[in-house]
């Protein structure tokens, strides 16, 4: 005598897989910041902070790190009057340019990333 099973199969949106609209805003946001430092991210999260929780948490992480290059660039240009300034500049403008890759490439295939060495100001 066979026996009945009720199975059911529920399916449940996944919210954690970010669009393709979302990962793009989050890729150009992350390397905007080369170029108009903080500026991108703080517009991004200001318009988009409520649309997608995946575009707030990497636009706050972009914002968060170009905050802490910026102030590395002051402590730089006021270490600057002693000469060893001029190196640090040149090594935090390498390092910018090489972790927005980085996140960047990361945001594309949708993961999340986190910037080493960041000051986390924005919550």
């Amino acid at each position: 005598m066979p026996t009945e099973t009720n199975t059911e199969v529920i399916t449940v949106p996944n919210h954690a897989t970010p669009s393709n609209d979302d990962k793009n805003i989050a890729t150009i946001t992350h390397l905007g910041g080369t170029v108009f430092s903080f500026v991108p991210a703080l517009i991004v999260w200001i318009l988009k902070k409520d649309d997608s929780e995946y575009i707030s948490g990497q636009a706050k992480e972009a914002l968060n790190f170009q905050i802490t290059v910026l102030l590395a660039y002051f402590i730089s240009w006021v270490l600057a009057w002693i000469l060893i300034g001029f190196v640090f500049m040149l090594i935090i403008w390498i390092f910018n340019i090489v972790l927005s890759i980085i996140a960047a490439i990361s945001t594309s295939k949708g993961e999340t990333y986190r910037y080493p060495f960041t000051l986390r100001l924005i919550n």
